[in-house]
């Protein structure tokens, strides 16, 4: 491939990501002012290579970006953007998409609101899954083995692990969980999990701000969690829909 054709593979690729789809190839090729032809030629490779998914009707959707694992943690980024900015704007507060990795939180994105005070976390960090809400929700959504295996991994003691159970109690019964005590001090807390169309939790949306400001609006703030992650799984469950009643096909 020419130097031009791995600059328009990349530009395919980022534009995917960052305008959720999918996108039938007149769409796409226009969006990116090439030729038909060309893009249906790299459509065709990145399908291929399992980056993109060919849906029945004809569109595509990307299925991961380079780098990511199975999971296809790109595909979610690029779903979740503007749900999470729809909770940012209705709450105020800022927004994290979060996945859990060998017991800890790993932040994939952040979007935060337009205003003075607010909360900024470093994503470059994980956490402890068990110390953040996003955490709580994850290990909640798993069963109560992964739950014990957990806590004995993390050598919880007596008291922490029963703060943990209690927790996830809270989370399984409301579907989000409030943490008013984050491991930043003086920050909160508000997360609610995120399931694929086979039910698997993926990620979960947070939203997190200042301890005084979230307290003070705790039912808002848990029914945007909730009903963010809520809409972002009914997604995934129409796309997974869509491809399993009539495949994938060939483009």
């Amino acid at each position: 491939m020419s130097g031009r054709g791995v600059e328009r593979m990349l530009d395919l690729l980022e534009w995917l990501a960052e305008t959720p789809g999918p996108y039938g190839l007149s769409a796409i090729s226009t969006a990116l002012d090439m030729p038909k032809s060309s893009t249906l030629l790299m459509l065709r490779s990145l399908t291929e290579r399992g980056y993109l998914e060919r849906l029945p009707a004809g569109d595509y959707a990307l299925r991961r970006l380079p780098g990511d694992g199975a999971a296809g943690q790109g595909a979610l980024l690029a779903l979740v953007g503007p749900y999470l900015s729809r909770a940012v704007e209705e709450t105020g507060e800022s927004g994290f998409l979060a996945v859990l990795e060998k017991g800890r939180i790993r932040y994939l994105n952040k979007i935060l609101p337009a205003r003075e005070i607010r909360y900024d976390r470093d994503i470059s960090m994980t956490r402890a899954a068990h110390k953040v809400a996003s955490g709580v929700v994850l290990l909640a959504a798993g069963d109560d083995a992964a739950l014990e295996a957990h806590a004995e991994a993390a050598g919880l003691s007596d008291e922490e692990r029963a703060a943990l159970l209690s927790a996830v109690d809270k989370a399984r019964e409301a579907g989000f969980f409030l943490n008013l005590k984050g491991v930043v001090e003086g920050a909160a807390g508000a997360a609610s999990v995120i399931r694929d169309a086979t039910g698997r939790p993926v990620g979960a949306i947070n939203i997190s701000g200042p301890q005084p400001r979230l307290a003070a609006h705790a039912a808002l703030v848990g029914a945007a969690v909730l009903k963010t992650a809520t809409a972002v799984t009914e997604e995934l469950r129409r796309r997974g829909s869509r491809i399993s009643k009539g495949g994938e096909g060939k483009p």
